[in-house]
């Protein structure tokens, strides 16, 4: 196949996993109108309890947190289509199209990426609304940094969800990872927070999982917290990328050709 044809199957692949992303709508009405509804609880509750030392500002803190949250719950939602293609073995339809495996793959992943890219941006226009609107170079991270964590949380879904053909297994599985990255993130309290509360290895660590540090590069970009080593959490956060994007495209091709 040509590169030019490769590209035009990537464009259906995606084409057809964004337009089952609408089908979603009540999904996504309710996964809004519940993180609209944490980031308005959390404020109301904790803005005047937390230690201003630690947090000057909890409200302007959890809203830039919610934006990893956003893309990465949004992302994950592939992997319950590719569970359910490899339930009724669609898998089988797939491999016969005239396109190769890692054009499929390529465009699943890109598929859940813009997926995580459309539902997010509603909330980078809130936080811009109410912590304050970034500069250009701040733009930009945000642009890379939303990109990147939701590619990798879709290749990660992806990934764990084509690993068995049992519904009970998958949900299990992506349920596990997602609270596991969701919970154990800095997204709801800052380092200095979890250091009190966990042993202090746990605690270092969770402030290097890729939701924590997205939600370090959009605290920094919304001039929310300018002491943040940006140069070092970006450079971590490629890392995790890349990294999770080559295991997960590995993985996801040899669960599509084992039968």
């Amino acid at each position: 196949m040509s590169k030019s044809g490769e590209f035009r199957s990537i464009a259906l692949i995606v084409y057809r996993d964004l337009t089952r992303f609408w089908k979603y709508k009540f999904w996504l009405a309710g996964q809004i109108g519940m993180n609209l509804a944490d980031i308005l609880i959390y404020a109301l509750v904790f803005n005047n309890m937390v230690n201003t030392q630690l947090i000057p500002d909890y409200f302007k803190f959890f809203t830039t947190g919610v934006i990893a949250i956003a893309a990465f719950a949004s992302a994950f939602s592939i992997g319950r289509e590719v569970g359910i293609e490899m339930r009724r073995e669609y898998t089988h339809y797939l491999l016969g199209l005239p396109f190769t495996r890692w054009v499929l793959i390529t465009g699943r992943i890109l598929g859940g990426t813009l997926r995580g890219l459309i539902y997010q941006s509603s909330f980078i226009l809130l936080a811009a609304l109410l912590v304050g609107v970034p500069d250009l170079y701040g733009w930009l991270l945000i642009a890379v940094t939303s990109t990147a964590l939701s590619a990798s949380m879709s290749g990660l879904a992806i990934a764990i969800s084509s690993s068995t053909k049992d519904f009970n297994l998958q949900a299990t599985f992506r349920a596990l990872t997602y609270y596991i990255f969701f919970f154990f993130s800095n997204v709801f309290y800052p380092r200095q927070v979890l250091a009190m509360r966990f042993p202090k290895p746990l605690a270092e660590a969770i402030g290097y999982m890729p939701v924590s540090i997205a939600a370090d590069i959009y605290r920094w970009a919304f001039r929310y917290n300018l002491e943040i080593d940006i140069g070092q959490r970006f450079l971590l956060l490629m890392v995790w990328t890349t990294g999770m994007l080559i295991i997960a495209s590995l993985i996801y091709l040899w669960n599509l050709t084992r039968g």
